[in-house]
């Protein structure tokens, strides 16, 4: 992992380190596939975590332990769409809107967990650089992952709250790719939520909410 470490170049002052690079095209590439609906999504999503847990680990420990978090929520998903998988008409997962216990859930959830982690960050200065920004990514991308992996439409909303904070703490940390890459994260979730918000209108029915394997 160290060669992965290693700076790749330089863009605009900024240097851009080879697992920086690598590790956030895969995390690209694996919302391409949530758009499409592929189970690819996971596995790809899996190794993303993977090369950036290498890139901050031993620096940026809490966004390390972001991507321990992120590779056991792709192992969910997985698991999760290997269930539903053939529920669509068209033989993709299907999609749906959370019902409003859902999304009042995962709201409080982001919201008590933000402030949980925040706390721990700072008490433990060593973990994080911006406790509260660094807390709200980390629990927005696993209530995001969360969502997505259930099939809900409101994934790509949580992706969006994300991306505000995301570009801009990325670019201060010095990860410029990663903010680069939050840039097309944004574009990219705007047409998956289109995408999606029409699939869950054409009666689809719901996936995952207590249907047998």
């Amino acid at each position: 992992m160290n060669s992965l470490n290693s700076e790749a170049f330089t863009l605009f002052g900024q240097h851009i380190l080879w697992s920086d690079m690598i590790g956030n095209l895969f995390g690209l590439a694996a919302l391409a596939l949530g758009w499409r609906r592929s189970l690819w999504t996971w596995p790809v999503q899996f190794l993303a975590g993977l090369i950036l847990f290498g890139a901050f680990f031993g620096h940026l420990t809490g966004s390390a332990g972001k991507q321990a978090v992120v590779m056991v929520v792709a192992l969910y998903g997985w698991w999760q769409w290997q269930r539903g998988k053939g529920r669509g008409e068209d033989g993709h997962i299907a999609v749906r809107f959370a019902t409003w216990t859902e999304r009042a859930a995962m709201l409080g959830a982001a919201a008590a967990g933000t402030v949980g982690v925040a706390l721990l960050f700072k008490a433990y200065p060593t973990l994080s650089w911006d406790p509260w920004p660094d807390a709200y990514i980390f629990v927005g991308t696993v209530v995001a992952m969360y969502a997505q992996a259930r099939g809900m439409v409101e994934f790509w909303f949580a992706w969006l709250l994300v991306d505000l904070v995301g570009v801009p703490l990325n670019f201060a940390n010095g990860y410029a790719f990663s903010g680069f890459v939050y840039v097309i994260y944004g574009a990219l979730v705007l047409w998956g939520m289109r995408d999606w918000w029409l699939r869950s209108r054409n009666g689809a029915r719901p996936v995952l909410e207590g249907a047998p394997a």
